[in-house]
Protein backbone atom coordinates (compact mmCIF):
# COMPACT_ATOMS: atom_id res chain seq x y z
CA UNK A 1 0.00 0.00 0.00
CA UNK A 2 1.27 3.41 -0.89
CA UNK A 3 0.36 6.91 1.43
CA UNK A 4 1.28 9.84 0.12
CA UNK A 5 1.38 12.15 4.07
CA UNK A 6 2.83 15.41 1.85
CA UNK A 7 2.87 15.42 -2.12
CA UNK A 8 6.20 14.71 -2.07
CA UNK A 9 7.38 11.61 -1.77
CA UNK A 10 5.19 8.12 -1.23
CA UNK A 11 5.78 5.73 1.68
CA UNK A 12 5.38 2.09 1.01
CA UNK A 13 3.92 0.50 3.94
CA UNK A 14 3.92 -3.77 4.82
CA UNK A 15 0.92 -5.68 5.62
CA UNK A 16 1.05 -4.87 9.13
CA UNK A 17 0.59 -1.11 8.24
CA UNK A 18 4.17 0.26 9.04
CA UNK A 19 6.17 2.28 7.27
CA UNK A 20 8.82 0.20 5.19
CA UNK A 21 9.90 2.28 2.83
CA UNK A 22 10.09 6.17 1.25
CA UNK A 23 10.48 7.23 -2.59
CA UNK A 24 10.33 10.37 -3.74
CA UNK A 25 7.76 11.33 -5.82
CA UNK A 26 10.01 13.51 -8.37
CA UNK A 27 12.22 9.98 -8.44
CA UNK A 28 9.20 8.25 -9.35
CA UNK A 29 8.41 10.06 -11.91
CA UNK A 30 11.93 9.87 -13.55
CA UNK A 31 12.31 6.25 -13.09
CA UNK A 32 8.49 5.97 -14.91
CA UNK A 33 9.73 8.38 -17.69
CA UNK A 34 13.03 6.80 -18.60
CA UNK A 35 11.10 3.29 -18.76
CA UNK A 36 8.35 5.32 -21.16
CA UNK A 37 10.99 6.43 -23.13
CA UNK A 38 13.29 3.40 -23.99
CA UNK A 39 10.22 1.90 -24.95
CA UNK A 40 9.37 4.16 -27.25
CA UNK A 41 12.72 4.44 -28.56
CA UNK A 42 12.57 -0.13 -28.62
CA UNK A 43 9.17 0.78 -30.31
CA UNK A 44 10.46 3.12 -32.87
CA UNK A 45 13.80 1.16 -33.64
CA UNK A 46 11.98 -2.11 -34.42
CA UNK A 47 9.26 -0.39 -36.85
CA UNK A 48 11.92 1.44 -38.93
CA UNK A 49 14.19 -1.61 -39.34
CA UNK A 50 10.95 -3.65 -40.46
CA UNK A 51 11.05 -4.01 -44.43
CA UNK A 52 7.25 -4.10 -44.36
CA UNK A 53 5.20 -0.87 -44.09
CA UNK A 54 3.72 -0.69 -40.81
CA UNK A 55 0.95 1.57 -39.29
CA UNK A 56 -0.52 2.08 -35.83
CA UNK A 57 -3.67 4.20 -35.45
CA UNK A 58 -5.63 5.12 -32.47
CA UNK A 59 -9.36 4.29 -32.01
CA UNK A 60 -9.85 8.02 -34.16
CA UNK A 61 -8.15 6.47 -36.86
CA UNK A 62 -5.18 8.82 -36.25
CA UNK A 63 -1.69 7.78 -36.94
CA UNK A 64 0.60 7.52 -34.10
CA UNK A 65 3.05 5.56 -36.44
CA UNK A 66 4.43 5.43 -39.32
CA UNK A 67 7.57 3.70 -40.65
CA UNK A 68 10.46 4.31 -43.51
CA UNK A 69 8.94 1.48 -45.25
CA UNK A 70 5.48 3.29 -45.61
CA UNK A 71 7.39 6.93 -46.47
CA UNK A 72 8.79 4.58 -49.40
CA UNK A 73 5.49 2.84 -50.15
CA UNK A 74 2.72 5.39 -50.34
CA UNK A 75 5.28 8.38 -50.89
CA UNK A 76 4.08 10.42 -47.72
CA UNK A 77 6.72 11.33 -45.12
CA UNK A 78 5.70 11.10 -41.47
CA UNK A 79 5.53 14.30 -41.12
CA UNK A 80 2.87 14.82 -42.95
CA UNK A 81 0.47 11.74 -42.14
CA UNK A 82 0.87 11.48 -37.98
CA UNK A 83 -1.22 13.28 -35.90
CA UNK A 84 -3.40 13.21 -39.05
CA UNK A 85 -6.64 10.65 -40.00
CA UNK A 86 -5.66 8.06 -42.68
CA UNK A 87 -8.97 9.30 -44.73
CA UNK A 88 -7.32 12.16 -45.11
CA UNK A 89 -4.80 9.95 -46.88
CA UNK A 90 -6.81 7.38 -48.18
CA UNK A 91 -10.38 6.67 -49.74
CA UNK A 92 -12.13 5.82 -46.44
CA UNK A 93 -13.80 2.27 -47.81
CA UNK A 94 -9.95 0.79 -48.31
CA UNK A 95 -8.50 1.61 -45.44
CA UNK A 96 -8.68 -2.12 -43.47
CA UNK A 97 -7.88 -0.92 -40.44
CA UNK A 98 -10.92 0.85 -40.08
CA UNK A 99 -12.78 -2.52 -39.84
CA UNK A 100 -9.97 -3.62 -37.32
CA UNK A 101 -11.33 -0.54 -35.38
CA UNK A 102 -15.06 -0.96 -35.58
CA UNK A 103 -15.51 -4.41 -35.24
CA UNK A 104 -11.71 -5.90 -34.00
CA UNK A 105 -11.58 -7.90 -37.35
CA UNK A 106 -7.99 -9.35 -38.37
CA UNK A 107 -7.11 -9.84 -42.16
CA UNK A 108 -3.63 -12.00 -43.21
CA UNK A 109 -2.21 -11.37 -46.42
CA UNK A 110 -5.30 -9.67 -48.06
CA UNK A 111 -4.20 -8.35 -51.51
CA UNK A 112 -4.47 -4.60 -51.91
CA UNK A 113 -3.55 -1.98 -54.57
CA UNK A 114 -2.53 1.82 -52.86
CA UNK A 115 -1.86 3.45 -55.50
CA UNK A 116 -1.81 2.66 -59.32
CA UNK A 117 2.21 1.06 -59.36
CA UNK A 118 2.32 -0.36 -55.83
CA UNK A 119 0.76 -3.96 -54.95
CA UNK A 120 1.01 -5.20 -51.31
CA UNK A 121 -0.15 -8.36 -49.04
CA UNK A 122 -2.37 -6.44 -45.71
CA UNK A 123 -2.10 -7.57 -42.18
CA UNK A 124 -4.06 -6.21 -39.57
CA UNK A 125 -5.76 -6.48 -36.48
CA UNK A 126 -6.76 -4.66 -33.36
CA UNK A 127 -4.72 -3.85 -30.27
CA UNK A 128 -6.62 -4.78 -27.01
CA UNK A 129 -6.25 -3.63 -23.41
CA UNK A 130 -7.96 -5.82 -21.15
CA UNK A 131 -10.34 -7.32 -23.37
CA UNK A 132 -10.76 -3.12 -25.00
CA UNK A 133 -9.96 -1.92 -28.42
CA UNK A 134 -7.46 0.86 -27.84
CA UNK A 135 -6.08 0.74 -31.57
CA UNK A 136 -5.11 -1.05 -34.66
CA UNK A 137 -1.89 -1.96 -36.35
CA UNK A 138 -1.58 -2.58 -40.08
CA UNK A 139 1.43 -4.52 -41.19
CA UNK A 140 1.74 -4.10 -45.21
CA UNK A 141 4.02 -6.50 -47.74
CA UNK A 142 5.61 -4.71 -51.09
CA UNK A 143 4.64 -7.12 -54.18
CA UNK A 144 5.09 -4.55 -56.59
CA UNK A 145 8.39 -6.47 -58.14
CA UNK A 146 6.33 -9.82 -58.06
CA UNK A 147 3.47 -8.32 -59.34
CA UNK A 148 5.69 -7.01 -62.34
CA UNK A 149 7.75 -10.01 -62.82
CA UNK A 150 4.78 -12.26 -63.56
CA UNK A 151 2.83 -9.39 -65.53
CA UNK A 152 6.06 -9.86 -67.84
CA UNK A 153 5.26 -13.32 -67.64
CA UNK A 154 2.46 -13.13 -69.33
CA UNK A 155 3.03 -10.88 -71.44
CA UNK A 156 6.28 -12.71 -72.61
CA UNK A 157 3.69 -15.93 -72.84
CA UNK A 158 1.11 -14.46 -74.70
CA UNK A 159 4.04 -12.83 -77.32
CA UNK A 160 5.40 -16.69 -77.42
CA UNK A 161 1.80 -17.99 -77.98
CA UNK A 162 1.27 -15.25 -80.84
CA UNK A 163 4.52 -15.89 -82.94
CA UNK A 164 3.83 -19.54 -82.24
CA UNK A 165 0.33 -19.25 -83.64
CA UNK A 166 1.57 -17.23 -86.83
CA UNK A 167 3.83 -19.79 -87.73
CA UNK A 168 1.88 -22.73 -87.44
CA UNK A 169 -0.30 -20.77 -90.11
CA UNK A 170 2.35 -20.19 -92.40
CA UNK A 171 3.88 -23.53 -91.94
CA UNK A 172 1.30 -25.91 -91.55
CA UNK A 173 -1.68 -24.11 -91.83
CA UNK A 174 -3.93 -27.48 -92.76
CA UNK A 175 -2.21 -29.12 -89.34
CA UNK A 176 -2.40 -27.27 -86.58
CA UNK A 177 -0.37 -30.39 -85.08
CA UNK A 178 2.28 -29.82 -87.57
CA UNK A 179 4.59 -28.58 -84.50
CA UNK A 180 4.31 -32.04 -82.53
CA UNK A 181 6.96 -34.50 -83.72
CA UNK A 182 7.28 -37.63 -84.19
CA UNK A 183 5.95 -40.89 -85.57
CA UNK A 184 5.82 -43.37 -82.90
CA UNK A 185 2.96 -45.22 -82.27
CA UNK A 186 2.35 -43.27 -79.04
CA UNK A 187 3.02 -40.20 -79.95
CA UNK A 188 0.74 -40.76 -82.90
CA UNK A 189 -2.00 -42.11 -81.19
CA UNK A 190 -2.01 -39.36 -78.46
CA UNK A 191 -2.29 -36.71 -81.75
CA UNK A 192 -4.86 -39.19 -83.10
CA UNK A 193 -6.94 -38.70 -79.78
CA UNK A 194 -6.54 -35.09 -79.78
CA UNK A 195 -7.72 -34.08 -83.00
CA UNK A 196 -10.70 -36.29 -82.57
CA UNK A 197 -11.74 -34.42 -79.06
CA UNK A 198 -10.94 -30.71 -81.02
CA UNK A 199 -13.78 -31.06 -83.12
CA UNK A 200 -15.78 -31.33 -79.64
CA UNK A 201 -16.44 -28.45 -76.80
CA UNK A 202 -15.43 -30.87 -74.35
CA UNK A 203 -12.89 -29.80 -71.46
CA UNK A 204 -9.83 -31.82 -71.77
CA UNK A 205 -7.33 -33.17 -68.89
CA UNK A 206 -3.68 -33.57 -70.41
CA UNK A 207 -1.48 -35.84 -68.21
CA UNK A 208 2.21 -35.82 -68.65
CA UNK A 209 5.76 -35.46 -67.24
CA UNK A 210 7.27 -32.09 -66.99
CA UNK A 211 8.81 -31.16 -70.53
CA UNK A 212 6.50 -33.84 -72.51
CA UNK A 213 4.94 -31.16 -74.35
CA UNK A 214 1.88 -30.47 -72.49
CA UNK A 215 1.17 -26.71 -73.67
CA UNK A 216 1.86 -27.67 -77.68
CA UNK A 217 -1.11 -30.28 -77.36
CA UNK A 218 -3.28 -27.56 -75.72
CA UNK A 219 -2.34 -25.14 -78.29
CA UNK A 220 -2.91 -27.44 -81.35
CA UNK A 221 -6.21 -28.65 -79.94
CA UNK A 222 -7.73 -25.30 -79.69
CA UNK A 223 -6.18 -24.05 -83.51
CA UNK A 224 -8.07 -27.54 -84.91
CA UNK A 225 -11.03 -26.44 -82.62
CA UNK A 226 -14.12 -24.13 -84.27
CA UNK A 227 -12.64 -21.42 -81.73
CA UNK A 228 -9.34 -21.28 -83.20
CA UNK A 229 -10.29 -18.00 -84.24
CA UNK A 230 -10.75 -16.66 -80.76
CA UNK A 231 -8.05 -16.00 -77.99
CA UNK A 232 -5.97 -18.87 -76.52
CA UNK A 233 -4.87 -17.95 -72.86
CA UNK A 234 -2.96 -19.62 -70.76
CA UNK A 235 -2.42 -19.41 -67.17
CA UNK A 236 0.06 -21.35 -64.74
CA UNK A 237 -1.46 -22.01 -61.36
CA UNK A 238 1.87 -22.73 -60.02
CA UNK A 239 3.65 -19.22 -60.73
CA UNK A 240 1.25 -17.17 -59.14
CA UNK A 241 0.71 -16.67 -55.56
CA UNK A 242 -2.79 -17.42 -54.33
CA UNK A 243 -3.52 -14.27 -52.93
CA UNK A 244 -3.23 -12.93 -56.63
CA UNK A 245 -5.02 -16.22 -58.67
CA UNK A 246 -8.26 -14.85 -57.97
CA UNK A 247 -7.99 -11.50 -59.57
CA UNK A 248 -5.40 -12.76 -62.18
CA UNK A 249 -8.65 -15.58 -63.19
CA UNK A 250 -11.63 -13.22 -62.88
CA UNK A 251 -10.16 -10.01 -62.83
CA UNK A 252 -11.42 -7.40 -60.37
CA UNK A 253 -14.38 -4.31 -60.92
CA UNK A 254 -13.04 -0.74 -60.76
CA UNK A 255 -12.88 1.03 -57.82
CA UNK A 256 -12.36 -2.59 -56.02
CA UNK A 257 -8.64 -1.53 -54.71
CA UNK A 258 -7.50 2.08 -54.14
CA UNK A 259 -5.77 2.89 -57.04
CA UNK A 260 -7.41 0.63 -59.05
CA UNK A 261 -8.15 1.32 -63.24
CA UNK A 262 -11.59 2.68 -62.60
CA UNK A 263 -13.18 0.34 -65.50
CA UNK A 264 -11.65 -2.42 -63.68
CA UNK A 265 -9.41 -4.89 -65.45
CA UNK A 266 -11.11 -8.17 -66.96
CA UNK A 267 -9.55 -11.62 -66.01
CA UNK A 268 -8.21 -14.23 -67.53
CA UNK A 269 -11.43 -16.20 -67.65
CA UNK A 270 -12.99 -13.49 -69.16
CA UNK A 271 -10.39 -12.77 -72.11
CA UNK A 272 -11.00 -16.57 -73.27
CA UNK A 273 -14.67 -15.79 -73.82
CA UNK A 274 -15.48 -17.67 -76.79
CA UNK A 275 -12.07 -19.66 -76.89
CA UNK A 276 -9.98 -21.64 -74.61
CA UNK A 277 -8.83 -21.12 -71.38
CA UNK A 278 -5.88 -23.37 -70.72
CA UNK A 279 -4.85 -24.10 -66.86
CA UNK A 280 -1.74 -25.38 -66.51
CA UNK A 281 -0.29 -27.31 -63.34
CA UNK A 282 -3.76 -27.42 -61.90
CA UNK A 283 -3.05 -29.56 -59.49
CA UNK A 284 -0.97 -26.99 -57.56
CA UNK A 285 -4.00 -24.67 -57.23
CA UNK A 286 -4.98 -24.20 -53.41
CA UNK A 287 -8.32 -26.02 -52.80
CA UNK A 288 -9.64 -23.04 -51.58
CA UNK A 289 -9.71 -21.49 -55.25
CA UNK A 290 -10.51 -24.81 -56.34
CA UNK A 291 -13.78 -23.73 -54.88
CA UNK A 292 -14.39 -21.29 -57.04
CA UNK A 293 -12.87 -22.40 -59.94
CA UNK A 294 -15.86 -25.08 -59.83
CA UNK A 295 -18.55 -23.22 -59.13
CA UNK A 296 -17.23 -20.54 -62.19
CA UNK A 297 -16.62 -24.04 -64.47
CA UNK A 298 -20.50 -25.39 -63.62
CA UNK A 299 -22.40 -21.79 -63.90
CA UNK A 300 -20.12 -20.72 -66.75
CA UNK A 301 -20.49 -17.17 -64.80
CA UNK A 302 -18.64 -15.43 -61.94
CA UNK A 303 -18.28 -12.38 -60.12
CA UNK A 304 -14.68 -10.11 -60.77
CA UNK A 305 -12.89 -8.97 -57.59
CA UNK A 306 -15.37 -6.36 -55.82
CA UNK A 307 -17.89 -6.80 -58.72
CA UNK A 308 -21.47 -7.19 -57.81
CA UNK A 309 -22.68 -7.84 -61.72
CA UNK A 310 -22.43 -11.54 -63.03
CA UNK A 311 -20.49 -11.90 -65.94
CA UNK A 312 -21.54 -14.73 -68.68
CA UNK A 313 -18.26 -16.32 -70.36
CA UNK A 314 -18.72 -19.18 -73.32
CA UNK A 315 -14.68 -20.48 -72.30
CA UNK A 316 -13.77 -23.99 -72.98
CA UNK A 317 -11.50 -25.26 -70.59
CA UNK A 318 -8.05 -27.29 -70.83
CA UNK A 319 -6.04 -28.24 -67.87
CA UNK A 320 -2.96 -30.23 -67.60
CA UNK A 321 -1.01 -31.67 -64.63
CA UNK A 322 2.15 -33.65 -63.97
CA UNK A 323 0.41 -35.18 -60.50
CA UNK A 324 -1.79 -37.93 -59.81
CA UNK A 325 -4.96 -36.61 -59.62
CA UNK A 326 -6.94 -39.61 -58.28
CA UNK A 327 -4.08 -39.70 -55.48
CA UNK A 328 -4.71 -36.12 -54.87
CA UNK A 329 -8.43 -36.88 -54.32
CA UNK A 330 -7.70 -39.81 -52.28
CA UNK A 331 -5.84 -37.86 -50.09
CA UNK A 332 -8.06 -34.79 -49.83
CA UNK A 333 -5.58 -32.65 -51.47
CA UNK A 334 -8.08 -32.05 -54.67
CA UNK A 335 -11.62 -31.50 -54.89
CA UNK A 336 -13.42 -34.63 -56.31
CA UNK A 337 -16.34 -32.50 -57.99
CA UNK A 338 -13.71 -30.55 -59.44
CA UNK A 339 -11.83 -33.25 -60.92
CA UNK A 340 -14.37 -34.83 -62.14
CA UNK A 341 -15.67 -31.59 -63.90
CA UNK A 342 -12.11 -31.31 -65.64
CA UNK A 343 -11.48 -34.99 -66.27
CA UNK A 344 -14.40 -34.74 -68.95
CA UNK A 345 -12.06 -36.26 -72.02
CA UNK A 346 -7.81 -37.20 -70.70
CA UNK A 347 -5.27 -37.55 -72.68
CA UNK A 348 -1.98 -38.87 -71.59
CA UNK A 349 1.27 -37.56 -73.61
CA UNK A 350 4.03 -40.41 -73.39
CA UNK A 351 7.57 -39.26 -72.06
CA UNK A 352 10.38 -39.21 -73.87
CA UNK A 353 11.92 -42.45 -72.94
CA UNK A 354 8.79 -44.73 -73.52
CA UNK A 355 9.21 -43.10 -77.45
CA UNK A 356 12.89 -43.64 -78.35
CA UNK A 357 12.53 -43.94 -82.03
CA UNK A 358 11.61 -40.25 -81.80
CA UNK A 359 15.06 -38.98 -80.48
CA UNK A 360 16.60 -39.09 -83.63
CA UNK A 361 14.16 -37.12 -85.49
CA UNK A 362 14.01 -34.18 -82.58
CA UNK A 363 17.73 -34.61 -82.96
CA UNK A 364 18.24 -33.50 -86.05
CA UNK A 365 15.45 -31.31 -86.00
CA UNK A 366 16.59 -29.68 -83.17
CA UNK A 367 20.27 -29.21 -84.42
CA UNK A 368 18.96 -27.79 -87.92
CA UNK A 369 17.23 -25.01 -85.81
CA UNK A 370 20.16 -23.92 -84.29
CA UNK A 371 22.01 -23.77 -87.26
CA UNK A 372 19.70 -21.79 -89.55
CA UNK A 373 19.80 -19.77 -86.13
CA UNK A 374 23.11 -18.80 -85.96
CA UNK A 375 23.55 -19.08 -89.71
CA UNK A 376 26.15 -22.04 -88.93
CA UNK A 377 26.61 -25.34 -91.23
CA UNK A 378 24.75 -28.47 -89.29
CA UNK A 379 27.72 -30.21 -87.06
CA UNK A 380 28.43 -33.62 -87.75
CA UNK A 381 27.51 -36.42 -84.60
CA UNK A 382 29.75 -38.80 -83.45
CA UNK A 383 28.14 -41.99 -83.35
CA UNK A 384 29.02 -42.76 -79.91
CA UNK A 385 26.91 -39.20 -79.14
CA UNK A 386 23.98 -40.51 -80.86
CA UNK A 387 24.27 -43.63 -78.82
CA UNK A 388 24.33 -41.96 -75.58
CA UNK A 389 21.56 -40.00 -76.28
CA UNK A 390 19.33 -42.44 -77.64
CA UNK A 391 20.54 -44.86 -73.95
CA UNK A 392 19.71 -42.30 -71.73
CA UNK A 393 16.55 -41.99 -69.94
CA UNK A 394 15.40 -38.27 -70.29
CA UNK A 395 13.95 -37.35 -67.02
CA UNK A 396 13.35 -33.70 -68.67
CA UNK A 397 11.98 -35.22 -71.68
CA UNK A 398 11.93 -33.22 -74.37
CA UNK A 399 12.73 -29.83 -73.03
CA UNK A 400 15.66 -31.49 -71.93
CA UNK A 401 16.79 -33.07 -75.10
CA UNK A 402 16.18 -29.47 -76.75
CA UNK A 403 18.79 -27.83 -74.11
CA UNK A 404 21.26 -30.16 -74.45
CA UNK A 405 21.20 -29.99 -78.26
CA UNK A 406 22.05 -26.53 -77.48
CA UNK A 407 24.48 -27.32 -75.66
CA UNK A 408 26.24 -29.77 -77.93
CA UNK A 409 25.99 -27.14 -80.64
CA UNK A 410 27.78 -24.66 -78.83
CA UNK A 411 30.69 -26.71 -77.67
CA UNK A 412 31.05 -28.29 -81.22
CA UNK A 413 34.74 -28.29 -82.02
CA UNK A 414 35.85 -28.37 -85.87
CA UNK A 415 31.67 -28.90 -87.19
CA UNK A 416 32.35 -31.87 -84.85
CA UNK A 417 30.34 -33.33 -81.73
CA UNK A 418 32.29 -35.35 -79.73
CA UNK A 419 31.68 -37.46 -76.70
CA UNK A 420 33.15 -34.97 -74.46
CA UNK A 421 31.11 -32.60 -75.17
CA UNK A 422 27.79 -34.14 -73.71
CA UNK A 423 27.09 -33.30 -69.74
CA UNK A 424 28.16 -35.43 -67.14
CA UNK A 425 24.91 -37.29 -66.22
CA UNK A 426 24.40 -38.63 -69.70
CA UNK A 427 27.99 -39.82 -69.97
CA UNK A 428 27.95 -41.53 -66.61
CA UNK A 429 24.23 -42.95 -66.91
CA UNK A 430 25.06 -44.79 -69.93
CA UNK A 431 28.26 -45.61 -69.12
CA UNK A 432 29.80 -43.99 -72.91
CA UNK A 433 33.36 -44.82 -73.27
CA UNK A 434 35.36 -42.08 -74.82
CA UNK A 435 38.67 -44.08 -74.77
CA UNK A 436 37.43 -46.89 -77.72
CA UNK A 437 34.99 -44.45 -80.42
CA UNK A 438 33.80 -46.79 -82.73
CA UNK A 439 35.86 -45.00 -85.52
CA UNK A 440 37.51 -41.68 -85.53
CA UNK A 441 35.19 -38.65 -85.12
CA UNK A 442 36.40 -37.24 -88.59
CA UNK A 443 33.87 -40.03 -90.13
CA UNK A 444 30.84 -39.48 -87.79
CA UNK A 445 27.93 -39.03 -90.39
CA UNK A 446 26.53 -35.70 -90.64
CA UNK A 447 22.73 -35.95 -90.48
CA UNK A 448 20.69 -35.90 -93.88
CA UNK A 449 16.95 -36.66 -94.50
CA UNK A 450 15.72 -39.82 -94.99
CA UNK A 451 15.51 -41.47 -98.36
CA UNK A 452 13.35 -44.03 -98.40
CA UNK A 453 11.00 -45.74 -95.19
CA UNK A 454 12.60 -48.48 -92.81
CA UNK A 455 9.32 -50.51 -91.92
CA UNK A 456 9.15 -52.29 -95.30
CA UNK A 457 7.09 -52.03 -98.13
CA UNK A 458 8.06 -49.28 -99.97
CA UNK A 459 11.87 -49.97 -101.89
CA UNK A 460 14.15 -53.16 -101.30
CA UNK A 461 15.84 -54.69 -98.13
CA UNK A 462 18.57 -53.09 -99.32
CA UNK A 463 17.51 -49.49 -99.92
CA UNK A 464 15.55 -49.81 -96.08
CA UNK A 465 18.69 -50.47 -94.84
CA UNK A 466 20.28 -47.68 -96.16
CA UNK A 467 17.86 -45.66 -95.19
CA UNK A 468 17.92 -46.96 -91.23
CA UNK A 469 21.70 -46.35 -91.28
CA UNK A 470 21.58 -42.53 -92.60
CA UNK A 471 18.40 -41.63 -90.31
CA UNK A 472 20.19 -43.30 -87.38
CA UNK A 473 23.89 -40.99 -88.61
CA UNK A 474 25.29 -44.57 -88.79
CA UNK A 475 24.55 -46.57 -85.44
CA UNK A 476 23.76 -49.97 -85.90
CA UNK A 477 21.82 -50.25 -82.87
CA UNK A 478 19.64 -47.94 -83.54
CA UNK A 479 19.25 -48.74 -87.19
CA UNK A 480 18.60 -52.45 -86.22
CA UNK A 481 15.44 -51.12 -83.66
CA UNK A 482 13.86 -49.03 -86.23
CA UNK A 483 14.07 -52.23 -88.91
CA UNK A 484 12.70 -54.18 -86.16
CA UNK A 485 15.77 -56.74 -86.41
CA UNK A 486 18.78 -57.64 -84.25
CA UNK A 487 22.34 -55.87 -84.61
CA UNK A 488 23.51 -59.28 -85.34
CA UNK A 489 21.58 -59.82 -88.30
CA UNK A 490 21.56 -55.72 -89.50
CA UNK A 491 25.45 -56.78 -89.54
CA UNK A 492 25.10 -59.70 -91.63
CA UNK A 493 22.88 -58.09 -94.43
CA UNK A 494 25.24 -55.36 -94.37
CA UNK A 495 27.92 -57.63 -95.05
CA UNK A 496 25.18 -59.70 -98.19
CA UNK A 497 24.98 -56.53 -99.73
CA UNK A 498 28.32 -54.75 -99.39
CA UNK A 499 27.32 -52.13 -97.18
CA UNK A 500 29.54 -50.33 -94.84
CA UNK A 501 28.88 -47.56 -92.28
CA UNK A 502 25.65 -46.48 -94.45
CA UNK A 503 27.52 -46.41 -97.68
Amino acid sequence: MLKNPRLSCLVLLDSHGEPAGVVSLHGLLAAMTDVCGNQAALLETLLDTMSEATTVVDTSNTVLYWNEAAEKIYEISRENVIGTSLETHFASDSIRLKDALAQGTTVQRVYHVPRPDRHVLINSAPIRLNGEIIGAISIEQDITELVRLNQELADTTAHLHTLKQEMNRYQAADDPFFAIKGHSASIQAAIQAAKKVAQTDATVLLYGESGVGKELFAQAIHQASRRHDKPFIAINCAAIPAALFESELFGYQGGAFTGAEKKGKPGKLEMAHGGTLFLDEIGELPLELQVKLLRALQEKQFYRVGGTDPITVNTRIIAATNRNLEQMVAEGRFREDLYYRLNVFSLEIPPLRERKEDILELVQIFIQEHSIAHGQPVPRIAPEVMQALFDYSWPGNIRQLRNVIERLFILQEGGVILPDHLPASIRSETALSLAVPERPPAAAIAPRPLKGGVSGGNGTEQERILAALDRTYGNKKAAAELLGISRGTLYNKMRKYGIRDGK
